[in-house]
């Protein structure tokens, strides 16, 4: 990890002490020492911004990140954090739909799919879909049961909103 790296680590590990308009400021001071359209640099830009709830201001520098060749992990970060920014933004058939692309996109198992599945049954919600969001949100849960991850992936499956 570079040193700019772990400066913007240091600005978010002090984010709660430091609050939301020094956050923001302390990581577009960060951001700024990076060429114009780097990639990790609009990512952590619009991270500040979320983090701030300044979604409106967050969206295209998520878009602006993964249009710029974002690497992963952070891909899949940022585009967890942009579903949840569109949701936050009401309109969360666009969050659906962007982590659906997601999960598809990912192996089974892969690291953020749970948190991928979290996002979409909140989205889920919020559109009245009130057992596919809970259908998805047992699917997240289900590999993590001690003992009855089957039963609850069964039980799942069965739920139907009609």
């Amino acid at each position: 990890m570079d040193d700019w790296q772990q400066r913007v680590d240091a600005a978010w590990d002090a984010a709660d002490d430091r609050g939301e308009a020094a956050t923001v400021a302390a990581i577009l001071a960060l951001a700024a020492e990076r060429p114009a359209g780097d990639a990790t640099a609009l990512y952590e830009s619009a991270g500040a911004y979320d983090y701030a709830g300044r979604e409106a201001e967050a969206e295209p520098l998520y878009r602006a990140a993964l249009d710029a060749g974002l690497a992963e992990p952070e891909r899949s970060r940022a585009t967890i954090q942009l579903a949840s920014t569109l949701r936050n933004l009401d309109r969360p058939e666009e969050a659906v739909e962007l982590l659906r692309d997601l999960l598809a996109a990912q192996p089974a198992g892969a690291p953020l799919a749970a948190d991928a599945r979290a996002f979409a049954a909140l989205a889920l919600f919020d559109l009245g879909l009130n057992a596919e969001a809970l259908r998805e949100a047992l699917t997240a849960l289900a590999p993590h049961a001690s003992r009855y991850g089957r039963a609850i992936s069964a039980y799942a499956a069965e739920l139907d909103d009609a």
